[in-house]
């Protein structure tokens, strides 16, 4: 061996990819087949290649064919435990950069060098390519795509046939059937992001059901019964149909991040999501709201994403196996939102092996564990808890102090004054416990009953606390000035979202599955800030202070659902399906302890059926995908058709043109409380159709792509109309007529339209892609005016870029985010009422709505990561990386901050994060 080939060797086992060693394709009608799955190794395995398999030779009956110099110059030390004789030549392939490939012809297996082309190009005692004639035609193939490392299903892989437009997609469960394969000699190419795309010819031999087809992360070789035709190392892939994008995890931790690899960050980086907003890990889709865009996790709901007022989310990137965002016009079997669609699957746990690992960042702390128990059963279980750490500390003192200077107004209730803010020289004393944390759990159950029978069991929870509360002490007549007296100040904030379901899915046959999921969710939000105290003047006149607000929401979600999809034929594929879902949600808010301003608890039954056809014409270039929903809402005792159509043609094998119309209702709202001086803050409420309507959305899209097999370039335009949309406003204090706060809520209408503009770098040691959008969201409410004005969200232009780079064991990532202002509403004076009981309310006069642009925000994030060695059995060791968010320290504009002093406005910028490195330590055991 020369030392070039020596060098070349020794980088790639430096580097530590996992790799491809050939395996039968889920040939377990064979003896051999059954040997190498069933067959333990049980001692110590010590000497030359040639001599430790003339051993298993004599243990199994097994034959091993190479070339004899390998055979003598390459040894073997090893023991394994409680591993398949699949798996410990796995294991030895990768260890010594070798390949092995069963003849079943023959009833050999046979070791080559990776590289080693001899066998490739035809040695007749060894040739592993079936060569005899096919044995059945227009058949019908079912199956399951797994990882090839942990036994993990691989929901929505691409199954195509080569050469023929006959193709298939893996359900939520991994499995896929494939209607009128031509012959039993067809070659499938099997893709799935993040890792190998493989062609695997069949043969006679193969199973034509529960066929198991494996897929490695990553690697690449060439064999004849399986050959590795690229690596999909994109972090994102937009699907054919337009408007969904799929997202693996597993590329995550090449991206810069601010504490978490973060997936719904990563999401926030394609076209048509806006990523300008830092406060919020929620999604902005083409001009819609995050409450209007569904997020599903294992089947369940979750309401609300955030941890540490926004910075990121509460999905755990151990816990997650992928991700399918629908930006728009989503098929039937999803409803209840008006503007996309979030699916996470969640891992399943280890199916071969235990094993364990976890992340230390300058944020928090994360671990998980996995394994199998028995033959059926897997788990799951990761968590994660913050400490406060350098990282913590910054962007909680941020919040903290943003929070304390926008509080309910203590500053404008004691403002002016000569020499300190409270008058004086010497000015009060402050004490202050702060106490905040947040933490998340994840856990997941799975059991393959039978082979066609799944059952599994899915938990989360993501909690936040956070308590700024201080004390103000005046002393008596010296610290204070001219004041004594002391004012307690409660900040206290906890909210979290708990979740779980359980899910039972059977294959009934090759053509016909389904799945029933029982699920529950509940969100929750506390916040108290309130001021209590009394003040006393050097006259003996003293004043009792009492402001602020109290508010709560609580949403519990108990649903149960049932989907099936059945193949008509190799050019029908039906789905329907029914949903059930009780809704109980309350809300509270309050000012001064005794003014109770809004108090609700709404209560209703959804119900829901689905029919949709996917049809494909026109020798399978174009598909059709028409279907109907229709949903009874027990609060308005009406019933809610949706109608939709998607229809995506090729035109060539590289250009596609897609479009989709859709109608979608929405039945519990996320609602703004529109705050001025304070901030604005949303709840969840449940439709009445009284004061709070039932939103609905009208989607029209159309787009183009052309794509290569490293390359994709995309367009795409949309326009959404939309009803109903809820607001609720102070501004306006009760008007002649009015009984009730509960008439300050106001509707109206709205409309966003836009185009994406992408191009991506799909595969190779650079991936990427820049993107551009040009979006306009608008509504129109009465009490504000007849015309239609910017909505919050609202973001004209918006471009991005990410790099990604592979240099040996290094990972290096770059994105640029650039976006023109938001808008926002500012006052343009105020004034203040003594109220009957002695407090003071500010009232103010204000611009018009949303009339004003924060400046544009932009800001360039890099990160670098170190991939350690691989372990003797060629799994991952860990990494550790760096990211630095705002290199160049970019001063974004948060939100303008108002103080109002005897009629005259005063504005203050409050900035986001800037400069903001993290180290994050990886390590899997």
């Amino acid at each position: 061996m020369n030392r070039k080939f020596t060098w070349i060797i020794s980088f790639f086992f430096f580097v530590g990819s996992p790799y491809l060693c050939a395996q039968s394709g889920g040939v377990d009608s064979t003896s051999i087949v059954q040997l190498l799955r069933a067959y333990k190794p049980d001692r110590f395995y010590q000497g030359t290649l040639g001599e430790v398999l003339k051993q298993l030779q004599g243990e199994t009956g097994i034959r091993f064919e190479g070339n004899p110099k390998l055979f003598s110059s390459t040894r073997i030390e090893d023991r394994p435990f409680s591993q398949t004789l699949e798996e410990v030549l796995n294991r030895w392939c990768k260890r010594l950069q070798l390949n092995w490939q069963l003849d079943g012809k023959n009833n050999t297996i046979n070791i080559i060098r990776r590289g080693d082309n001899n066998l490739r190009n035809g040695l007749p005692s060894t040739a592993v390519k079936y060569q005899g004639p096919a044995k059945s035609n227009n058949f019908t193939l079912s199956g399951v795509v797994k990882d090839a490392s942990s036994g993990e299903s691989l929901p929505f892989a691409s199954i195509l046939i080569k050469k023929n437009a006959t193709g298939a997609s893996s359900n939520g469960d991994g499995y896929f059937t494939l209607l009128k394969v031509p012959s039993d000699t067809s070659t499938l190419i099997i893709s799935y992001l993040g890792y190998q795309s493989l062609e695997l010819q069949l043969n006679p031999d193969l199973p034509k059901s529960n066929l198991i087809i494996e897929l490695f992360a990553e690697g690449s070789l060439q064999l004849d019964e399986v050959t590795i035709t690229a690596e999909s190392e994109a972090l994102m892939r937009p699907k054919e149909s337009g408007s969904v994008v799929q997202l693996t995890p597993k590329q995550l931790a090449k991206l810069p991040n601010v504490g978490e690899r973060d997936i719904m960050r990563s999401l926030q980086l394609l076209p048509g999501v806006s990523a300008a907003n830092e406060s919020t890990s929620g999604l902005f889709v083409r001009g819609g709201t995050p409450d209007q865009n569904l997020i599903l996790y294992d089947g369940f709901t979750v309401y609300h994403v955030d941890h540490l007022y926004g910075f990121f989310s509460a999905f755990n990137y151990n816990a997650l196996k992928d991700l399918q965002l629908y930006k728009g016009g989503f098929e039937s079997r999803f409803g209840g939102r008006l503007s996309s669609v979030t699916e996470i699957t969640g891992k399943e746990g280890n199916a071969k092996r235990f094993s364990g690992g976890g992340d230390l960042s300058l944020l928090s702390a994360n671990a998980y564990v996995e394994g199998p128990i028995g033959k059926k059963i897997t788990f799951l279980a990761t968590g994660r808890r913050s400490w406060k750490g350098p990282l913590y500390n910054q962007i909680f003192n941020r919040f903290k102090g943003e929070e304390e200077n926008g509080g309910p107004g203590l500053g404008r209730q004691l403002g002016g004054g000569g020499g300190g803010p409270f008058g004086g020289s010497g000015g009060p004393s402050f004490n202050s416990t702060v106490s905040s944390y947040f933490y998340d759990l994840n856990g997941k159950l799975t059991w393959r009953a039978s082979k066609a029978d799944i059952f599994s069991l899915s938990f989360f929870n993501g909690t936040d606390y956070l308590d700024n509360s201080t004390s103000i002490d005046f002393g008596a007549f010296g610290g204070g000035g001219n004041r004594s007296g002391g004012i307690s100040n409660t900040d206290l904030t906890n909210y979290g979202n708990i979740g779980s379901s359980l899910k039972w899915s059977r294959r009934f046959s090759p053509k016909l599955y389904g799945n029933t999921l029982l699920s529950f969710s509940n969100y929750y939000s506390d916040r108290d800030r309130t001021n209590q105290g009394t003040i006393t003047n050097p006259d003996g006149e003293e004043r009792e202070i009492r402001n602020g607000l109290i508010e709560t929401n609580n949403v519990k979600d108990w649903s149960l659902r049932s989907d099936f999809t059945y193949d008509l034929d190799d050019r029908n594929t039906l789905a329907f399906g029914l949903a059930l879902t009780y809704y109980d949600i309350a809300y509270s808010f309050s000012q001064n302890d005794t003014i109770s301003v809004l108090d609700r608890v709404d209560q209703g039954v959804l119900g829901a059926l689905y029919l949709q056809d996917k049809i494909s014409l026109l020798d399978k270039k174009l598909d059709l995908t028409p279907g109907i929903r229709a949903s009874y809402f027990e609060p308005t005792g009406k019933t809610y058709f949706e109608p939709r159509l998607n229809a995506t043609y090729r035109l060539t094998s590289r250009v596609r043109l897609n479009a989709a119309v859709g109608k979608y209702y929405q039945f519990a709202n996320r609602v703004v409380r529109e705050d001025l001086l304070s901030g604005s803050r949303d709840f969840w409420i449940l439709s009445n159709d009284q004061n709070v309507p039932v939103s609905s959305a009208w989607h029209y899209i159309l787009g183009a792509a052309y794509e290569t097999p490293k390359y994709l370039f995309s367009a795409e335009t949309y326009y959404k109309k939309l009803n109903g949309i809820s607001e609720y406003s102070l501004r306006y204090s009760l008007r002649p007529g009015q009984i009730s706060y509960e008439e300050n809520f106001y509707s109206g209408q709205g409309f966003s339209r836009g185009i994406e503009l992408l191009a991506q770098k799909k595969s190779g040691k650079y991936t990427g892609w820049v993107s551009y959008t040009l979006g306009q969201a608008r509504n129109q409410i009465n009490i504000y005016g007849d015309d239609y004005f910017p909505a919050n969200q609202d973001v004209s232009h918006e471009f991005k870029a990410v790099g990604i780079r592979k240099i040996g064991r290094w990972d290096l990532s770059a994105t640029w985010i650039y976006a023109t202002g938001r808008p926002y509403t500012a006052p343009d004076g105020g004034y203040s009422i003594t109220l009957l009981d002695g407090t003071e309310e500010d009232y103010i006069t204000t611009s018009a709505k949303n009339g004003n642009r924060l400046p544009d925000y932009h800001r360039f994030d890099v990160g670098i990561t170190c991939n350690f060695n691989p372990r003797n059995d060629g799994n991952e060791r860990g990494s550790v990386g760096l990211s630095i968010f705002n290199l160049y320290g970019r001063k974004n504009v948060w939100y303008k901050e108002y103080q109002i002093d005897e009629g005259e406005v005063f504005e203050v910028d409050k900035n986001y994060l800037g400069f903001t490195p993290n180290l994050t330590f990886t390590l899997k055991l």
